[in-house]
């Protein structure tokens, strides 16, 4: 394998841009003849900035599709994706997640305009204010967090979305509407730090007020199933603490068969030999919240995550997540 280039998929945002930098650097570190080469892709999300995500069959369809075409089309030997838009729900035939990176920050935060306060809108408790946001999960604990609050569609990347807020840009909506201008937006703590904007951060959500997206603030790096030389490679790069929360959490989406729209929630963290994984399922209004916690021997990730998905299933999830599943429609 001495001197072979790797080729590795991505989007053009500076947070995808950023976190593909860092995979290269672990790579190049692992193996110094290693020659590593990032192919750009705008894709279909990038492109639309004003439809939402379902239109496109959700994340796994408007950020990940094109780039997972290119590798089976041998264009690629890898692609980076945050693992937050890779599809828990289905099977990926063909391709395996060859390595996670160390976890970063898993919450979200809340990110406010130019000249307003964290004080002033803690103390209306976010009434008259309108928060920007494309995440169904998202919008739900929001309408829970702060009823009186407007929660309006806002897409864009991390740097795109701020600068819309901070320029009081509306939104322009599917139907040729628009909202806003945002008072606020809630954002992947991550992704911000990764572009060097965390100090935009207002407020950082704990986990007992928002719990965080599957997979949220971790790095995957995907490649061919049975391309052995690029897994090999991969293997050298490789967060074992990632891996076993990512395999726990996703299990959650496995067992209720969570779609783009479902706002589903799940994190793990360890206590020493132990994990302890919490998941969640809302409406979109927020009105109706499930939520399910178990410990678990932290070397079997998939049996903890099967019996929290369990657990929120005989709790009523999926009764939640069948209203929020989209009905087929050529839009």
């Amino acid at each position: 394998m001495a001197g072979q280039t790797l080729r590795i998929g991505t989007r053009k945002t500076a947070m995808a841009m950023a976190q593909t930098e860092e995979v290269a650097r672990l790579l190049r570190a692992s193996a110094s003849d290693l020659i590593v080469e990032i192919v750009r892709f705008e894709t279909r999300g990038d492109q639309d900035q004003t439809s939402k995500l379902l239109r496109h069959g959700g994340k796994g369809g408007a950020f990940v599709a094109e780039i997972r075409e290119a590798m089976r089309a041998g264009e690629l030997q890898a692609a980076m994706h945050s693992l937050k838009d890779v599809p828990g729900n289905e099977e990926t035939p063909g391709l395996v997640i060859g390595a996670t990176l160390p976890r970063d920050a898993a919450t979200d935060c809340l990110v406010v305009r130019p000249g307003l306060s964290l004080e002033s809108f803690r103390a209306s408790r976010g009434k008259g204010f309108k928060i920007g946001t494309n995440a169904v999960r998202r919008a739900a604990y929001l309408r829970r967090l702060f009823p009186e609050a407007t929660v309006i569609h806002f897409r864009g990347a991390a740097d795109t979305r701020i600068a819309k807020l901070d320029r009081g840009d509306k939104q322009r909506l599917p139907d040729g509407g628009e909202v806003g201008p945002a008072d606020a937006l809630v954002m992947a703590c991550s992704g911000l730090e990764r572009i060097g904007r965390a100090s935009r951060i207002a407020y950082d959500f704990p986990v007992d007020e928002m719990l965080p997206s599957v997979g949220q603030g971790i790095v995957a790096v995907e490649c061919a199933a049975n391309d052995f030389a690029t897994r090999a490679r991969l293997a050298k790069i490789e967060n074992a603490a990632s891996r076993l929360a990512a395999e726990a959490e996703r299990e959650v989406l496995w067992v209720l068969n969570g779609h783009c729209n479902s706002p589903i929630a799940g994190h793990a963290t360890f206590a020493g030999s132990e994990m302890i994984l919490r998941a969640s399922v809302l409406d979109e209004t927020g009105d109706r919240f499930i939520e399910a916690s178990r410990t678990g021997a932290a070397d079997r990730p998939r049996e903890l995550g099967r019996a929290v998905g369990l657990e929120l299933l005989d709790k009523g999830a999926a009764e939640i997540i069948a209203r929020t599943r989209p009905e087929e429609t050529d839009e």
